[in-house]
């Protein structure tokens, strides 16, 4: 049932319906316009998508994607962005800029970047609630909102940062450094796989299959990030070379060696690939997007 073969080719077809979905769960309401203008600026930022991705090619590979695909794909667009609005607050991380623009604090002040955070958590939940029930049993409707509740939360992103705040200029064990990022990272992309599988009805066995998928695919995307930082490319990745070692934290560079991060990378890799060839349908995309993270250079 895939046709994309390509990360590409999965943004120039999703993205687009996926960002209509978006906007018009924003601009219809009826709120202060300032309040739209702040989340749609976050959301408009940019990015590959790829939570929302995992989520919309889960489910296409079982069955047609209908809009409920991207109103799901859309409320863990918007949990992320959320996310990374506070993350840049002069409380979190004090950043100026992400992805080359100023961020949303910087725009908008820091009063109005918080509730449009809070506005696009609370916003996701509102999207899930309308999923057509023709699409997704009551029972299934139920079962996505407490998971994607948990992933976002303290049992999962929430609570991954907070471990990596109280981590912080100290030297962390390699499992508290896998914790930190199954829980920040990892939970929100393991929800996509598996919140996507539902949607297309995959049977259970697959289901857990996909969520062991998400789950290395999680680690690895992580260990990459700290591979190029060490040797990255500084143009490219759109920040210093280096930095995760001037601000003297923990990686898995640090806590191992390049060499034996790059063979837990991909060690971590082909455990996600072996998932995905136990599964009932084709898994293309699924390989595609693995693939990227990869090999990607930023």
């Amino acid at each position: 049932m895939q046709t994309e073969q390509t990360i590409e080719d999965m943004i120039e077809r999703h993205v687009p319906p996926l960002m209509n979905v978006i906007h018009s769960q924003i601009e219809s309401a009826s709120c202060p316009e300032s309040i739209k203008e702040a989340m749609l600026y976050s959301l408009n930022a940019g990015g590959k998508r790829i939570r929302p991705l995992l989520l919309i090619m889960a489910a296409q590979s079982y069955k047609p994607v209908t809009n409920s695909a991207y109103k799901l794909g859309a409320a863990l667009e918007m949990i992320h962005t959320y996310s990374l609005i506070h993350d840049d607050l002069p409380s979190m991380d004090n950043d100026d800029y992400r992805r080359g623009k100023p961020t949303n604090h910087r725009v908008y002040g820091e009063a109005l970047a918080i509730l449009a955070g809070d506005a696009l958590l609370t916003e996701s939940f509102q999207l899930v609630s309308d999923i057509s029930e023709d699409d997704m049993h009551p029972r299934d409707i139920v079962h996505i909102t407490r998971r994607m509740s948990e992933s976002a939360g303290i049992r999962g992103m929430v609570g991954g940062q907070v471990a990596d705040i109280e981590g912080e200029d100290r030297a962390l064990r390699l499992e508290e450094l896998e914790w930190i990022h199954r829980h920040k990272t990892g939970a929100l992309l393991e929800f996509a796989v598996e919140a996507g599988g539902i949607l297309g009805g995959a049977p259970e066995g697959d289901i857990a299959a996909l969520k062991i998928y998400a789950e290395n695919l999680g680690l690895a995307f992580q260990i990459k990030d700290d591979i190029l930082d060490v040797e990255g490319d500084a143009e490219i990745i759109g920040k210093p070379v280096g930095s995760d070692t001037d601000n003297q934290k923990s990686t898995y560079p640090s806590l191992l060696t390049l060499s034996e991060a790059k063979n837990k990378l991909d060690a971590h890799i082909q455990t996600a690939a072996d998932a995905l060839r136990t599964v009932s349908c084709d898994s293309s995309a699924l390989l595609s997007i693995l693939q990227y993270v990869a090999k990607r250079d930023r």
